[in-house]
């Protein structure tokens, strides 16, 4: 399938509108996706055909001081998993230190067991 002849046209179109703030098709976030849809065109126009949009997009979204609304839920989500991976640190932390208790509990009871053996063995029956 070809590219209409005038989605240039209306992926600049769309573009103003929503930066302008008066979306007529989308609901006027600052995404591709809310871009494609605006213009009346399937997502792959943008991500590559005219990647050149897209790029100048988010270049004019960046230079008013704003992040484009992918970036800023991307940034939300490492924020995320940065504080999930430091429980998870102190939780290994945690169960290392357990281990390391059990481990000599353990050898405790194995040495006491020896020895309960040993008496075991030369009391007289």
């Amino acid at each position: 399938m070809s590219p209409a002849r005038d989605e240039r046209d209306r992926i600049r179109a769309a573009m103003d509108r929503i930066l302008g703030g008066t979306p007529e098709h989308s609901n006027g976030v600052l995404t591709i996706v809310a871009l494609a849809t605006e213009a009346s065109v399937p997502r792959n126009a943008l991500t590559q055909r005219h990647t050149d949009l897209k790029n100048e997009f988010y270049e004019t979204v960046r230079a008013r001081g704003g992040t484009p609304d992918s970036e800023q839920r991307l940034r939300k989500q490492v924020r995320k998993l940065k504080e999930l991976r430091a429980a998870d640190a102190k939780e290994i932390a945690r169960l290392k230190a357990d281990v390391e208790g059990l481990v000599g509990a353990l050898h405790q009871a194995t040495t006491e067991n020896q020895l309960l053996r040993q008496e075991l063995a030369g009391a007289p029956r």
